[in-house]
């Protein structure tokens, strides 16, 4: 299938900014490039650096698409929405009639099920209560929808979607498109 995908690039301050088929990633410029980093940074401690499993963003544009053709299969008008561990959104994508309050829900979805490393509608039992529950901590949605994206057994984002008459059918979206991700290939 060919993509086509709006491209744009915005460098300032050191830094550039693509932006592809609504996923944004940022790189640093070479010191030498105009605008890049003085040439007198010293370089850090290899011990000193983290590195993080994140999704690439063709694999993030692959999921979605399998999410989107998921929903088109079963009728409905949803927002789905990527994020990554530390709940920073990667990618949003809505069919053409979702609803406005659906983005909100499918972010909420898939920061919780990416916070929590499990499924949204496994984790609704534990939002109730009398006193505080994990329901109060703030930006979290404890309805069925999002689904953990997992390396190994570790949590590296999270799938969500919102907009379904109910939330098992936006599950089953969701977990349409984390089946894409099992299955990518480049």
């Amino acid at each position: 299938m060919k993509r086509n995908h709006l491209i744009s690039t915005i460098a300032g301050a050191g830094l550039g900014l693509a932006v592809v088929g609504g996923v944004a990633a940022t790189t640093l410029l070479p010191a030498d490039t105009p605008g890049g980093p003085s040439t007198a940074a010293a370089a850090v401690a290899p011990q000193a650096v983290a590195q993080r499993d994140v999704l690439s963003a063709d694999a993030l544009v692959a999921a979605a698409e399998a999410g989107l053709a998921e929903a088109r299969d079963q009728g409905q008008q949803v927002t789905i929405a990527i994020v990554d561990r530390s709940g920073t959104t990667r990618l949003v994508l809505k069919t053409d009639n979702a609803g406005p309050q659906t983005q909100e829900s499918a972010e909420q979805k898939a920061y919780t099920s990416a916070a929590m490393g499990r499924p949204t509608g496994a984790l609704a039992e534990n939002a109730t209560g009398d006193g505080p529950t994990i329901a109060d901590l703030p930006g979290t949605l404890f309805l069925a929808g999002g689904v953990p994206v997992l390396s190994g057994e570790t949590p590296i984002a999270g799938i969500g979607v919102g907009g379904a008459p109910s939330g098992d059918i936006d599950e089953e979206i969701a977990q349409a498109a984390l089946e894409a991700l099992e299955n990518f290939e480049e």
